[in-house]
């Protein structure tokens, strides 16, 4: 393991503290900090119990992010977690509280000028890794055009000051809402924000929804020009900053795409391969006669979340949901049953909502209905599958590689792995057909590693399919025509493990057998690009000379007058040896050689 810091966050964060930083031995655990802002980077181990208490004398308030975190592997909140405290110890109140499945980038404030954390880890043998910032404010000191309600069909907005570099220390938060019954299509048109591999210091983290706390869609920083899709009309853009380097930041569009299909007013529902989560509001209860007490799914002790709407929220197996394999689509069914209070007599009409999350070749699509008294009416969305391919530095599948481009040697065995995210158990994922092309869009010239599940490379080998995880492996090459790049897209097959048929269990197969058996479902990922080491320090190289030529330029004037001055004299010097010259000549009647001039 290498043992760095920033030095540039060391000039701009003060005396910034890392973890990591001081020797190889044993990582430091817990500090007293008193500073105005700080950056953190700590690093630990098994059965740790660290507390940090960050204070300072003053009126103003402390934000904390916890731009990376990285726990052991399927630890859980109870054995692993960070436990954030309003106040100046353990004892204050829970701010929050940061664990393996935090589906966020947690940023969390306290209300005063005090805050503590706790972070606490299992006996699992891993290194777990965390950055973190913190600096002091003031809640009425924020910069113009800095987050706000964003509502109607369209819009556009921006980073604080854009074009111009973004302030330091900036949160800002975009609550994007759309008609009913459609999606936000988010587009940064320009993106600049400070380049971090981990995005660990300057980013903009898009969520499905309007929290902050879960449904992050994703997190991005560096150069680029990315794109987002919520599953409703409800959106949450946030941009976090410190105080290293700024630049443009971003100006982004969105707009609404309307949701297919007849869709019923103040209810949606939205599927994923992990679980489910119905929205009703209260309105539409009222509308048959019911409130949200009367309300229970086909396991009553999985109650709703009531706020101003009624959402049930649960992982696809659990609640009661059944499941059930119909030709090529599986498909998860619930029951919310509207219930009467009363003992023995009722005037309301029986109802039973039923929500149905159907899995069907590369997409997920969500059916919603009601039945009241045989009357059906149906509601559909279209979703995908959650499944993401990512290189690891060993077969051991523990460490995944996160810098993008992946530099390597040629024939270094490279390691990939396909991930289902999902809380179904009977899922197994098998790597069909994976092909290699130096374009992004996979044109033209491409190369199969694997077809129909046979290795078509000789250096590529498969593992056996093992729950939601797809892996192989293989030696890296290069095309040729000096193409700089490779790109990597597999498709994947995703089986019921119950049945005995399906393909995931047949492996290699020709293309005259090759059937989809009804427990068959399929997608695809990609993942790249991989380029050589050597195009690593060629580009480092040529960087450097670029500084180079650029530290010289100021130079350049001067010394060019410096060089004209010099010739000038020399010029003079010989034009007055060749007139004495002369002179002596004539005066003495000496006979000398002439002198051939080059003027």
């Amino acid at each position: 393991m290498r043992y760095y810091c920033r030095r540039k966050l060391e000039r701009s964060l003060q005396a910034v503290f890392c973890d990591c930083c001081s020797s190889p031995g044993t990582p430091r655990c817990g500090a007293s900090l008193h500073e105005l802002n700080k950056a953190l980077r700590i690093e630990l181990n098994a059965n740790a119990s660290c507390t940090w208490q960050i204070q300072r004398n003053g009126n103003q308030t402390i934000r904390l992010i916890f731009s990376y975190f990285k726990f052991a592997p399927s630890s859980s909140c109870e054995t692993e977690s960070i436990k954030v405290y309003d106040g100046p110890s353990t004892h204050s109140p829970l701010l929050g509280q940061v664990c393996n499945n935090t589906d966020a980038v947690p940023v969390l404030e306290s209300s005063s000028g005090s805050l503590t954390f706790l972070i606490t880890t299992n006996s699992a043998d891993f290194t777990r890794n965390f950055f973190a910032f913190y600096y002091f404010f003031s809640p009425e000191s924020k910069p113009v055009n800095c987050g706000g309600q964003l509502t109607g069909p369209n819009g556009t907005f921006s980073s604080p000051n854009y074009p111009a570099p973004y302030p330091a220390f900036t949160y800002c938060v975009w609550h994007i809402q759309t008609p009913k019954n459609s999606r936000i299509n988010l587009q940064f048109l320009d993106f600049f924000l400070e380049p971090d591999k981990n995005c660990q210091l300057d980013f903009t983290a898009v969520y499905d929804g309007l929290t902050t706390t879960t449904g992050l869609i994703g997190k991005v920083c560096g150069r680029a020009q990315p794109t987002f899709e919520s599953s409703s009309n409800v959106m949450t853009v946030v941009l976090v900053t410190d105080s290293s380097s700024s630049y443009r930041g971003f100006s982004a569009q969105y707009s609404s795409v309307p949701l297919p299909g007849p869709v019923e007013p103040d209810t949606f529902l939205t599927c994923s391969s992990d679980s489910m989560k119905i929205v009703l509001s209260k309105s539409y209860l009222a509308s048959f006669g019911y409130n949200e007490s009367q309300l229970q799914l086909i396991d009553p002790s999985c109650r709703p979340v009531v706020t101003d709407l009624v959402a049930f929220s649960f992982p696809l197996t659990s609640c009661g949901t059944i499941k059930k394999e119909e030709g090529h689509s599986i498909t998860y069914t619930n029951i919310i049953s509207l219930s009467s209070t009363g003992n023995i007599i009722t005037r309301q009409k029986n109802t039973e909502i039923i929500v149905k999350c159907k899995m069907e070749n590369n997409s997920t699509l969500e059916v919603f209905y009601v039945t009241r008294n045989n009357v059906i009416q149906n509601i559909t969305a279209m979703g995908r599958y959650n499944v993401s391919m990512a290189f690891y530095s060993s077969d051991s599948f523990s460490e995944p590689i996160h810098q993008s481009p992946y530099y390597v040697d040629l024939n270094q065995t490279l390691f990939a792995q396909v991930s289902l995210q999902s809380t179904d158990p009977n899922l197994v994922v098998f790597v069909d057909t994976c092909t290699a092309s130096p374009q992004p869009d996979f044109g033209s010239p491409t190369y199969d590693l694997i077809r129909s599940g046979c290795n078509k490379d000789d250096t590529v080998v498969t593992y056996p399919p093992l729950e939601h995880r797809g892996r192989f492996k293989f030696n890296a090459f290069r095309f040729l025509r000096s193409f700089p790049s490779v790109y990597l897209q597999c498709d994947v097959v995703i089986c019921d493990s119950n049945s005995s048929d399906s393909r995931c269990s047949k492996g290699c197969i020709s293309r005259q057998k090759r059937a989809i058996s009804p427990h068959t479902w399929k997608t695809n990922t990609a993942v790249g690009p991989i380029r050589l080491k050597r195009d690593l320090r060629s580009a480092q190289h040529s960087e450097s000379l670029t500084k180079a030529d650029t530290e010289e330029t100021p130079s350049l004037q001067q010394y060019n007058f410096y060089a004209f001055a010099l010739v000038v004299l020399v010029s003079n010097i010989l034009t007055v040896v060749v007139v004495i010259l002369k002179h002596h000549k004539h005066q003495a009647g000496c006979s000398y050689q002439k002198i051939q001039s080059s003027f």
